[in-house]
C-alpha cells in the first residue's frame, strides 16, 4: 500500500526521476537470478512432496521475480527518457504484490478448510462413473492432507446384491478412485439403492430391509389388468415365534401393497435351514435308489442322467443329479422339466429329503 501511494504522490506532483547508475541493473539481475533459482527449486519439490507450503514458498519468490522484473522495465524506460517510467514500475509492482498475496491466501485457505481442486473431484467422479450402472455415487467427501487425498464415499447398489458382491464393488470403487487420485485413502460405506428399481428389485429391498428376515425369494408377480399381485417367501430363523415372524411379514405385506399398482400381497413363511448331520452310507440303499433315478430319467424321456450321488442325513436321503438335456433347450423349459423330475422323485424314491437337479446342455 504504501508503495502504491508513493507511486502516485509522485505521478501527481511530476516529481523528478531517480538516477541511473549501472550498479542498480546488477543488482537487479542478480536479485532475478537468485528468485528465480528459488522458484524452480521451490516448484519441483512442492510437487514431488505435493507440499502445499513449498508451492506458496514458490509463489512468493516468483512475486519477488516479477517485481524485480518490473523495477528493471521502470529504470529501463526512465533511461530511456520516460520521466514517470520508475513510477509506473512502482505501481505495477505494487499490483503485483497485493495479487500474489491475494492467491496465496486463496490457496492456504482452501487448504486449511480442506477444499479439494475441482478437477480432482471430477477425476474421482469419472472413475467411480466407469464402473457401470449398477454403482450409483450417492455422496462424494473429498479432501487433501499432507500430499494426500482422502476420499469418503457412499454408493448405492442393486439390493439383492449379497455381502460379498457388496464388498467387490467397494474394493472396485477403492481401486478406481486411487487410479485416479494416486496414494489417496479411500473408504467406502456400501447401501441399497432406493431409486432406479423396478417392482421386484423393490420388493426385495422392502423384504430385506427387516432385520429378521433371513432371505426372500421365489417373487412372483401376476399381472391382472392395471394392477398386480405380488407372492413371495420369507425366511426367518428357525427357533423365531410364530407370532413374530407373523408381524414381520404383516409389515413387509403392508409396505409392499403401498406401492403404486399393487393390488394384493401374500407371504409365505419359512425356517432358515439348520446345517444336517450325515449318516453313515448305505451302499445297498444307495445303489437301489440309484437304479431308480436313472429308471425314472429314461422313462420320462427327460434326458440323460450324467452324474447321480445320494448323501445319507438325519433329515433323509438328498440327491444331487445332473442332467444332461438337449442343447436348443431355453432355460425356463430345463427348469420345468427339473421341477417335474424332481417332484416324481420324490413320490416314488421313498426317504427323499431333498432333490438337487443341475442341469446342462
Amino acid at each position: 500500500m504504501f508503495v502504491a501511494v508513493e507511486a502516485i504522490e509522485h505521478l501527481a506532483r511530476g516529481a523528478r526521476p531517480p538516477g541511473i547508475h549501472w550498479y542498480q541493473f546488477a543488482v537487479i539481475g542478480v536479485a532475478l537470478v537468485v528468485d528465480l533459482s528459488r522458484t524452480v527449486v521451490s516448484l519441483r519439490v512442492g510437487r514431488r512432496y505435493s507440499s502445499a507450503a513449498l508451492r506458496a514458498n514458490a509463489l512468493h519468490f516468483a512475486g519477488d521475480m516479477a517485481a524485480s522484473l518490473a523495477v528493471l522495465i521502470g529504470l529501463l524506460a526512465v533511461r530511456a527518457g520516460l520521466n514517470q517510467g520508475d513510477s509506473i514500475a512502482a505501481l505495477l509492482v505494487a499490483v503485483l504484490i497485493c495479487a500474489a498475496a491475494v492467491r496465496l491466501i486463496g490457496e492456504n485457505a482452501n487448504v486449511l478448510m480442506d477444499r479439494t481442486p475441482a478437477e480432482a473431484r471430477e477425476a474421482a467422479e469419472r472413475a467411480i462413473a466407469r464402473l457401470g450402472g449398477d454403482i450409483e455415487l450417492s455422496r462424494l467427501r473429498l479432501r487433501e492432507s499432507a500430499g494426500r487425498y482422502f476420499a469418503d464415499v457412499v454408493v448405492a447398489v442393486p439390493p439383492g446384491q449379497a455381502v460379498v458382491e457388496g464388498h467387490q464393488s467397494a474394493s472396485r470403487i477403492e481401486d478406481a478412485v486411487e487410479s485416479a487420485l494416486p496414494g489417496a485413502d479411500v473408504v467406502v460405506h456400501v447401501e441399497p439403492r432406493r431409486r432406479g428399481l423396478d417392482l421386484r428389485d423393490r420388493i426385495l429391498a422392502i423384504a430385506l430391509s427387516e432385520p429378521l428376515v433371513m432371505e426372500a425369494h421365489d417373487i412372483t408377480i401376476i399381472e391382472q389388468g392395471d394392477a398386480v399381485n405380488v407372492s413371495l417367501h420369507l425366511k426367518f430363523p428357525a427357533d423365531l415365534d410364530l407370532k413374530d415372524a407373523a408381524q414381520v411379514a404383516d409389515r413387509v405385506e403392508r409396505a409392499i401393497s403401498e406401492r403404486p399398482g399393487v393390488a394384493t400381497v401374500q407371504t409365505h413363511l419359512e425356517p432358515l435351514e439348520r446345517p444336517l448331520g450325515a449318516r453313515p452310507v448305505d451302499v445297498s440303499a444307495d445303489m437301489h435308489a440309484k437304479r431308480e433315478i436313472e429308471r425314472l430319467v429314461d422313462e420320462r424321456a427327460a434326458g440323460r442322467a450324467r452324474r447321480i450321488r445320494l448323501l445319507s442325513t438325519d433329515a433323509g436321503r438328498v440327491v444331487f443329479l445332473t442332467l444332461e438335456l438337449k442343447q436348443n433347450d431355453s432355460l425356463t423349459a430345463a427348469h420345468r422339466v427339473a421341477s417335474e423330475l424332481e417332484e416324481e422323485l420324490r413320490q416314488r424314491v421313498p426317504g427323499i429329503a431333498d432333490v438337487v437337479i443341475r442341469t446342462e446342455p
